[in-house]
C-alpha cells in the first residue's frame, strides 16, 4: 500500500497533534494547519492529498464547510468529513460525512479506510476533508 497522504486543518492544538500523531503511527503522511490560510498554503504546496482533516469552526472568519467546499471544487474526488461539537447540517454537501465531537481516534481511522476503499480514483486526485469544530 502506498503512503495515504493527510491534511488535518484544526485550530485547537491537542485534537491537531493527537490526530496527527495517531495518523502518523498508521502509515500516514499528515500535514498540519490551524486555520483556513494555513490550510490554503499547504494545500498550494501540495494539492494531492488523500484525505484533509479541518475544523468547522475556526478564527479567521472562514470555516471549516468554506475550506471543504473550496477543496471539492477543485478536487471533486476529495472525501470530506466533517466533525464538530456542535450540531451541523447547513452548508454540508450530501457526500460529507459528518462525525460529531468528541470522536475517538479510532473513529477517523475506521472512516479513513472505509472513504479510501470505497474510492476509485487514482490517489493523486483524492482527499478527505475531516472538519472539525469547538
Amino acid at each position: 500500500m502506498s503512503t495515504r497522504s493527510v491534511l488535518i486543518v484544526e485550530d485547537e492544538p491537542l485534537i491537531r497533534l493527537v490526530l496527527a500523531e495517531a495518523l502518523i503511527d498508521e502509515g500516514y503522511h499528515v500535514s498540519m494547519a490551524s486555520n483556513f490560510l494555513e490550510a490554503i498554503g499547504v494545500i498550494g504546496r501540495n494539492p494531492a492529498f488523500d484525505f484533509m482533516i479541518t475544523d468547522v469552526d475556526m478564527p479567521g472568519g472562514l470555516s471549516g464547510t468554506d475550506l471543504a467546499a473550496m477543496v471539492a471544487s477543485h478536487a471533486p474526488s476529495t472525501a470530506i468529513i466533517v466533525t464538530s461539537g456542535r450540531a451541523v447540517t447547513d452548508g454540508l454537501a450530501s457526500d460529507w460525512t459528518f462525525i460529531p465531537k468528541p470522536f475517538g481516534v479510532q473513529d477517523i481511522l475506521d472512516l479513513l479506510d472505509q472513504k479510501f476503499d470505497d474510492r476509485v480514483q487514482p490517489a493523486n486526485d483524492r482527499a478527505v476533508i475531516v472538519a472539525h469544530a469547538s
